[in-house]
């Protein structure tokens, strides 16, 4: 009897850790976006080239969240890595993820992708402009180059600081990708409020505190009982 119990308690938890059609749907939607922005092709103006991509990847974080968002990533790079041409110019295979001076920037995706996923899901469900756009920058700008720059770096055989120093030409395009991630996911949050999940405390003090009184009052009637 306690072991029947114990089975029927443990099928929600299992049922929560399996992602729901729609999610599926959002994760392969979200990927295959990132991919065609890479259509547009990229623009070499340095070793690393800029492309459209990186916006997708601000995208995914701040509409899908940093569940979603990096599994959106996850999956756009691993077919990336498995040989299909969905980086910018026709790119695929090992190769981007190995000897690639912006090889660092690919992982920095995926940890930019739950940076901002996070910090909106903090934000939630008001998604204010200017916390957005701070988290947008941290997570979308100091995210990808804390993992890009290094990489760059050991890779070029340059020093931090020169490898540094290349990543400023960046930094005009990605702040336009930022604004316009922000203003795209704030249209998005208003349109279909309840993609992201709010984290972090509750909005109404007043609701934490009566939900722990209640809490203890069940708690000392079971005991009492």
């Amino acid at each position: 009897m306690t072991d029947t119990i114990h089975a029927r308690s443990d099928r929600p938890s299992r049922a929560r850790r399996v992602l729901p059609a729609r999610d599926l749907a959002q994760i392969a939607i979200f990927a295959a976006l990132i991919a065609a922005l890479g259509l547009a092709g990229p623009l070499n103006i340095g070793p690393v080239p800029i492309t459209l991509q990186s916006m997708g990847v601000m995208l995914a974080g701040a509409i899908l969240g940093p569940r979603k968002g990096t599994l959106a990533l996850l999956l756009f790079l691993a077919l990336t890595a498995v040989g299909l041409p969905l980086l910018a110019g026709g790119r695929g295979g090992i190769g981007p993820f190995t000897v690639s001076p912006a090889a660092g920037y690919l992982y920095g995706w995926l940890l930019g992708a739950f940076v901002i996923g996070h910090l909106t899901a903090r934000l939630m469900p008001k998604y204010p402009f200017w916390p957005a756009l701070g988290a947008t920058i941290l997570g979308g700008i100091g995210a990808v180059y804390l993992l890009g720059i290094p990489v760059m770096a050991f890779n070029l055989g340059l020093p931090l600081w020169t490898a540094a120093s290349l990543n400023v030409a960046f930094i005009p395009g990605d702040l336009i990708k930022v604004v316009v991630t922000v203003l795209v996911a704030g249209q998005v949050h208003r349109a279909y409020p309840g993609l992201i999940a709010r984290i972090g405390r509750p909005r109404n003090p007043a609701d934490a505190g009566s939900t722990t009184g209640s809490a203890s009052t069940t708690g000392s009637t079971s005991t009492t009982a």
